[in-house]
């Protein structure tokens, strides 16, 4: 091939971005397509787009049905019909809600979720927009020495290092020092009160703060304006992150949170959008001190806590929950009781209500998918419990939520 080190700089670009690519006879990646899937969840849009007849001089695009997308062509050769393959990526972050919704789409069971969730997070986000896909496209013309290419879409058919100063503070005078020390003295406080308020849980000051999130009170380290409020919202991520975990929340809880606000201010595209997010974040980490703090609370409770909430899909009761902490069944119910004020079993119930709750209000999952995330596989059951616990069945809550007409429950 006349474009062989071309298609291998090109690959190596690819992979070191943990993009797949992989280069193979079409017919050789339609079976392996047959007989283990694209990866571990099987793309059948991949599989028809592929196994049909593929022309020359085009680039196929194709997005399956959990949203993950691959590019393919087929390449000039003198022999066979050889094809490179790009993927799977996303285009663009997939938070947790809609992760849920695709699940049930797909057929992936709550009980299997976690591996759907696994898989996600190995797939690399690549914009429609990105220098990669230039690069692609370059190669494109190319190989087919021709700008003129067809491109088709068969989807529907399937912090650093400590410095002495900041450079702001150098060859300043002495006036225009005190100032500025006295401004970095001013954000610093306004930090700390913050980090304290949500170390203490109290999301009832947001207030206070949020009147303070503008790019005025933010030290400009970046010539772009959105990028240095990015910059700092990532600092504030990690703040507010250690002050929870400094008010007694488990890591098991933040990781999630703190995650999905790095993708959000990530994808930040206007200044604008920084005050409610930062509110934003401020308000779940306080919450969620007043929530799931384990300060004053015995090594045996929180650590049922931590079985408990870990998957409230699973079939926990006190016994397992006993067995595996090496502990009596007495000796847990009496303190988990003493300490928290519900039974064991109330407490399972109380969080699979609350993440019901959270569900109905953020996905468009089905009642009976909800019910059997939250380990209740009788989705009569759970509705019946889910009324008596809210007032209101889920269907009816979840149009209270939405300001829909609610549907009849099963």
């Amino acid at each position: 091939m006349l474009y062989k080190n071309e298609l291998s700089f090109l690959c190596d670009v690819f992979r070191k971005s943990h993009l797949a690519v992989r280069i193979a006879e079409q017919a050789e990646l339609v079976e392996e397509l047959r007989e283990n899937g694209s990866s571990l969840f099987d793309s059948g849009a991949l599989l028809r787009g592929l196994g049909a007849t593929l022309t020359h001089q085009t680039l196929y695009i194709v997005k399956d049905g959990y949203e993950c997308s691959y590019r393919y062509l087929l390449l000039p050769s003198q022999q066979g019909r050889c094809v490179l393959l790009i993927g799977p990526y996303l285009t663009s972050p997939i938070f947790s809600q809609r992760l849920l919704e695709i699940g049930e789409q797909n057929g992936i069971s709550p009980e299997n979720h976690r591996y759907l969730a696994e898989y996600y997070s190995a797939i690399p986000v690549i914009p429609d927009d990105s220098p990669l896909f230039l690069m692609l496209s370059t190669l494109c013309e190319t190989v087919w020495h021709t700008k003129a290419y067809a491109v088709k879409d068969t989807s529907e058919e399937s912090v650093g290092a400590d410095a002495p100063f900041t450079k702001t503070m150098r060859n300043l005078g002495i006036a225009d020092t005190l100032v500025n020390m006295k401004a970095i003295e001013q954000r610093y406080a306004f930090e700390n009160d913050m980090m304290r308020a949500v170390a203490q849980g109290q999301p009832q000051l947001e207030n206070r703060f949020s009147t303070a999130f503008s790019a005025d009170i933010f030290e400009r380290r970046a010539a772009n304006p959105l990028r240095n409020l990015k910059n700092y919202g990532i600092i504030m991520n990690t703040l507010l992150r250690k002050s929870a975990e400094r008010g007694g929340v488990h890591p098991i809880y933040l990781d999630q949170i703190s995650s999905e606000f790095a993708l959000k201010i990530e994808n930040m595209s206007a200044i604008s959008e920084n005050f409610s997010l930062m509110s934003e974040m401020f308000r779940a980490y306080s919450l969620l001190v007043r929530k799931h703090s384990q300060n004053g609370l015995s090594s045996v409770v929180q650590r049922a806590m931590l079985v408990i909430d870990a998957d409230l899909s699973a079939d926990i009761s006190s016994s397992v929950i006993a067995e595996g902490l090496g502990v009596t069944l007495g000796y847990l119910s009496s303190v988990f009781k003493k300490e928290t004020g519900k039974t064991v079993s109330e407490y399972i119930r109380t969080r699979r209500m609350e993440y019901a709750e959270y569900l109905l209000e953020t996905t468009n999952l089905q009642v009976q998918t909800v019910a059997l995330h939250c380990g209740i596989m009788d989705v009569q059951y759970f509705s019946k419990l889910f009324k008596r616990h809210h007032g209101k069945t889920p269907t009816e809550y979840r149009a209270s939520k939405k300001h829909l007409e609610p549907d009849e429950d099963v």
